[in-house]
């Protein structure tokens, strides 16, 4: 975890409070629990804004709420970002940073649909995404699984597949010009293989 360590260092300071924050956020996303919102997520999302991190207004903000996104994790969608989005407001007051766009960007990933010309959004939320062009697909789609093995196999099937059905018939997965030159084929293939290996099992 040393170089989340020196990551977050990197961004927020050495301060005694903001390495109380950091060391928080680390074990936060190192909870036994998870099986794909880990620290290789956090990594991967913040490996892949910087790409993209030209088009941001405010890339400092985009990549606190990374590390802010899914730092409370239960497997409950939209409840996970409103109490990442409430820590992060808790937390960055402590570094003397104002809050407010890092809540509001952690909130938007519970839908990734940012509004029009919503710079910080769009390249948080298309970072957010990328693992949906990672070569690794296979192993992603069976983490998720994972985190919600509680749910029944049928009833997840069906859940996933309206997830997948959505995303495919988005006009572009991604917001960014560069994002879509990067990921966007990848992507879409990615998601149709998985959509159909669960339409095969149903």
């Amino acid at each position: 975890m040393g170089d989340l360590a020196d990551r977050w260092a990197a961004l927020a300071g050495r301060s005694p409070a903001a390495g109380a924050v950091g060391a928080e956020l680390v074990a936060r996303w190192a909870e036994p629990h998870r099986r794909y919102h880990t620290p290789d997520h956090l990594r991967a999302v913040l490996d892949a804004i910087e790409p993209l991190a030209g088009l941001a207004a405010d890339p400092v903000a985009v990549r606190l709420a990374a590390w802010f996104h899914d730092a409370v994790y239960d497997g409950r969608p939209g409840w996970d970002e409103e109490r990442s989005a409430q820590l992060a407001q808790s937390r960055l007051p402590r570094l003397g940073v104002e809050p407010r766009e890092v809540a509001r960007l952690v909130r938007l990933t519970a839908g990734h649909d940012p509004a029009p010309g919503d710079r910080d959004g769009e390249v948080l939320c298309d970072a957010d995404l990328a693992v949906l062009a990672a070569p690794g697909y296979d192993a992603y789609a069976r983490a998720v699984r994972e985190e919600y093995r509680h749910v029944p196999d049928a009833a997840f099937r069906a859940g996933r597949a309206r997830v997948l059905e959505g995303l495919l018939a988005m006009p572009a997965l991604y917001r960014t010009p560069g994002a879509r030159d990067l990921w966007e084929r990848a992507a879409r293939a990615n998601v149709r293989a998985e959509l159909a290996a669960l339409l095969a099992r149903a």
